[in-house]
């Protein structure tokens, strides 16, 4: 039994390994290819490793058109959202866990049925009411709706909040504590690997967004980082060893805050999965 228990344990570690290494497979060859020659990529057989490695690829893509300024523009955008994610879905979901109001039922029902509609649907009339407010070809409409909270978000957070013993709000209350000190010094300290997770969640989508500032935002100036790349494939289509190195200063961000945060991340959901 112990013998046939060890060779299930290696076939699932066998099988796990080689899953990890076919979805890294993308990236590794993103990053070697950014580090080649265009020559080099298409070489048959393929060539794993580069020789010698063209570092310079960087310095050039990224001389070649203001990637500096993309940086900053999407930098600004994601702490706008990031802290707007926060803000409004910590207060939101406190509310519909801990707060008793009249129809807060119903209009949690009403929120959560908000997830299944599209974004497509609402694009077009989301862009007449900013074109009316005279707001296109700034950061407003990028920002500005996260800071009315996200339904999944608000919804991730409930779950967690609600598995919080009251008691400690009890006793809080007792010792004179409105809802704000039991939200601030209680919920709040002890709501770190959701709040983590949340987080997570609106950097890569605010980092990654394509669709948003390339329907509302007209000047090269105020471009993202998405958009950037996208012009810098028009411009240089056929130079794929800039191409890659482009890619790679795009998505590494976006790599370094996931592995910074990815414990809290895999504990944040795990714990919103218990709890509620």
């Amino acid at each position: 039994m112990r013998r046939s228990r060890r060779i299930s344990q290696l076939t699932v570690y066998t099988i796990l390994i080689l899953g990890a290494c076919f979805c890294l497979l993308p990236l590794f060859w993103l990053v070697r290819s950014s580090m080649m020659s265009s020559l080099q990529i298409f070489e048959m057989p393929p060539r794993w490793i580069p020789s010698p490695f063209r570092l310079q690829n960087y310095v050039e893509a990224l001389t070649t058109i203001d990637f500096f300024r993309f940086f900053r523009n999407t930098l600004t955008i994601t702490i706008g959202c990031l802290a707007g994610a926060l803000i409004s879905s910590s207060l939101g979901a406190y509310s519909y866990a801990r707060l008793s109001w009249p129809g807060k039922k119903f209009f949690f029902g009403l929120l959560l049925s908000s997830m299944m509609l599209p974004s497509a649907v609402t694009l077009i009339p989301t862009f007449i009411g900013w074109k009316l407010a005279d707001l296109i070809n700034t950061y407003v409409p990028l920002i500005l709706p996260v800071w009315f909270g996200s339904a999944f978000d608000i919804f991730l957070l409930r779950q967690f909040y609600a598995g919080i013993p009251r008691d400690l709000d009890e006793a809080a209350f007792m010792d004179g504590a409105g809802p704000w000190t039991v939200f601030s010094r209680i919920i709040i300290p002890l709501s770190k690997p959701p709040l983590i997770v949340i987080g997570l969640f609106s950097f890569m989508n605010s980092w990654n967004d394509f669709m948003g500032p390339l329907v509302y935002l007209n000047e090269e100036s105020k471009f993202t980082m998405a958009l950037g790349l996208q012009m810098f494939q028009s411009l240089h289509s056929a130079q794929w060893h800039l191409l890659m190195a482009a890619s790679t200063v795009v998505i590494l961000p976006v790599i370094i805050v996931f592995f910074i945060g990815q414990r809290y991340f895999i504990e944040g959901i795990t714990l919103t999965g218990m709890k509620g």
